[in-house]
Formats: C-alpha cells, sequence, structure tokens
C-alpha cells in the first residue's frame, strides 16, 4: 500500500509572522512520523504506507505552526493494492514524454 499526500500549510492570521519560519516548523514536524517528503514552493509531497500516519503527520505539521488560523490542504492518493512510489508516478509520465517533466531548466 502507498498513501501520497500535498500538503499545504498557511499561517492566516498575523500579516507580520514570519512565513517562512512558520512553514520551516510545520516541515519539521513531519521528522516524527515514519514519512518520506519532499518540499516544493507550493506545497509539501509526502508519502508513507500507512494512512493514519500521513494524516497524522499533516495534522502535527498544521499544529506546529504559532498560528491562531490556519488554512491547511490536503490532497491524498491512497493505492490499497500496490506500492507505487512517487519517482515511479512522475518516471511513468516522463515515459510517455521521451524526456525529463521539468521545463525551462
Amino acid at each position: 500500500m502507498t498513501v501520497t499526500a500535498m500538503l499545504s500549510v498557511c499561517p492566516l492570521d498575523d500579516p507580520s509572522v514570519d512565513f517562512e519560519a512558520e512553514i520551516a516548523k510545520a516541515i519539521d514536524a513531519l521528522e516524527s512520523f515514519d514519512v518520506r517528503y519532499e518540499t516544493h514552493p507550493m506545497e509539501t509531497t509526502i508519502e508513507g504506507e500507512d494512512l493514519d500516519e500521513v494524516f497524522a503527520a499533516a495534522q502535527a505539521a498544521t499544529e506546529a505552526l504559532d498560528a491562531n488560523r490556519t488554512l491547511t490542504n490536503l490532497k491524498i492518493d491512497h493505492f490499497r493494492d500496490q506500492t507505487l512510489a512517487v519517482e515511479t508516478k512522475v518516471e511513468m509520465v516522463e515515459e510517455h514524454l521521451g524526456r525529463d517533466a521539468r521545463g525551462g531548466q
């Protein structure tokens, strides 16, 4: 089984907050869980073998922010019958493209 998630957290209550420092706290919270993750400009991709573990990691990342109000977006792709790593998903698309799946390089 593979669980892939896209997580985005954002503090909303104080415009003077150090946004990057808050996001760093959220990402650091993921270290306590049995998940792999990769941070991108708009979200963090999380990969795990257990749905509950991915949910718990997302909750911890949200709660790590020192904000009274947060916006959390979580999108989950849950394979119950197979293991499919994030890298494999990208490689499958690149195979069809016949090239790297990144542009402007």
